[in-house]
């Protein structure tokens, strides 16, 4: 089934773009660790989801890009083409000349009401292209004027106009120390918008995407385009096909409705976000050695103590036992914080994955008394398997949908 994204603003252009750039690059590689076989699968049903292909055989992003300056889409457009490997419909964006000025209500109130009809026709035209629509896709920014105000107009709009298919919204949460003066009134009346048309809202932060560039990437100058191309590193691999299950040899039909269903218990929690380990400078990969049981105890630590990343997991985290106080989990210098996730998917990618043992990471989320107080939730890990792609040897774990349990 087939995914629509929908860019909007300078930020989601912009990891749109390196999102069907990572994509494309690995549906296109020569993955020498599978079947010639295997590897035809994997790319024929990665270009369904993702790409369609017009008289001239390079793959189209299935995408509408949106934006109120003409100039960031212009890019947009030029890179992909120049690529050689994929690009855009011509016809597949919308842009003015007036900006929104990091205002949400001019986007929300003003953008949004006056150019709806043009923006849903690029919507309905190309999820018109699918032989079969699992859903939408957007990336969008909080921090600013589009993407926050234009895209939680555009997500109510994709609600009432397809009611029946998945939304996943993929927000930027702004830094701390601030872009936008207003980032902070934009973010709550993004979040509160989107929280009541979207299915789903996988966020990630700028501040630990920065903080992995640094320690983990060894960037010393880190630019807009760095961080990007982390995000779409991580989003890239959680959205090419998946083995549906474990030992299955078929790819799951409906990518953003196994999200949801695993992911997503409840209609009011649908918060997610992402973990992956290990991450390094690419040139770095071949001297180094990993073990899938080095890698899963890492992973338990962090699903644990609810790290951002391996660097500085803190490893004196327990999750408190049933009828003990949480403080008595808790080191004497600081406080620590526990995982409270109700629901939890493991992806793999690599070599061997079908052997790996999951039982550390299934025995150490909660307690048996804990589990049957929140039985009515899919408390329990998924396990989902990756083929092995040469761009790829890296294991995901997402940490979805937070509430605090008392």
């Amino acid at each position: 089934m087939s995914i629509v994204t929908v860019q909007l603003g300078q930020c989601g252009n912009q990891i749109g773009r390196e999102v069907f750039n990572t994509i494309c690059s690995d549906a296109r590689g020569a993955h020498g660790l599978c079947s010639k076989k295997e590897n035809e699968s994997y790319h024929d049903t990665c270009k369904e989801r993702f790409f369609f292909e017009e008289e001239s055989e390079v793959p189209v992003a299935r995408a509408v890009l949106v934006d109120m300056e003409p100039k960031v889409i212009g890019q947009t457009l030029s890179m992909a083409a120049r690529s050689g490997c994929w690009k855009y419909d011509g016809h597949s964006h919308f842009c003015q000349k007036q900006g929104s000025g990091n205002n949400w209500a001019n986007g929300y109130s003003v953008h949004g009401p006056r150019h709806k009809e043009a923006i849903m026709n690029l919507v309905q035209k190309e999820a018109e292209k699918c032989d079969r629509l699992s859903g939408f896709f957007t990336i969008m920014s909080m921090a600013g004027g589009t993407g926050s105000g234009l895209g939680a107009f555009v997500t109510q709009c994709l609600r009432d106009a397809f009611p029946t298919s998945f939304i996943l919204n993929h927000v930027i949460w702004p830094y701390g120390t601030g872009e936008v003066i207003v980032q902070n009134y934009n973010s709550v009346l993004t979040l509160s918008h989107l929280y009541q048309s979207s299915d789903a809202l996988l966020v990630h932060e700028n501040d630990v995407i920065h903080k992995i560039c640094a320690q983990l990437m060894n960037i010393k100058q880190i630019s807009f385009r760095d961080v990007n191309q982390v995000i779409a590193h991580q989003l890239g691999s959680v959205f090419q096909p998946t083995y549906a299950g474990e030992g299955g040899l078929l790819y799951s039909r409906n990518p953003l409705g196994d999200l949801m269903e695993t992911l997503v218990p409840h209609p009011e929690f649908k918060m997610l976000g992402l973990r992956n380990i290990p991450q390094m400078p690419e040139n770095s990969l071949a001297y180094s050695t990993f073990t899938w049981p080095g890698l899963i105890k890492h992973l338990r630590q962090m699903l644990i103590a609810n790290a951002k990343m391996e660097e500085g997991i803190d490893w004196q985290v327990r999750p408190p036992r049933l009828g003990s106080s949480i403080a008595s989990g808790c080191s004497t210098n600081k406080p620590l914080h526990f995982n409270t996730s109700i629901a939890n998917l493991v992806i793999l990618r690599g070599k061997d994955v079908h052997s790996v043992d999951l039982e550390p990471i299934f025995t150490s989320i909660l307690n048996t008394e804990l589990k049957r107080k929140i039985s009515w939730t899919a408390s329990q890990l998924w396990n989902k398997l990756f083929p092995v792609t040469p761009s790829f040897d890296f294991f995901f774990f997402f940490k979805w949908s937070e509430i605090e349990l008392s």
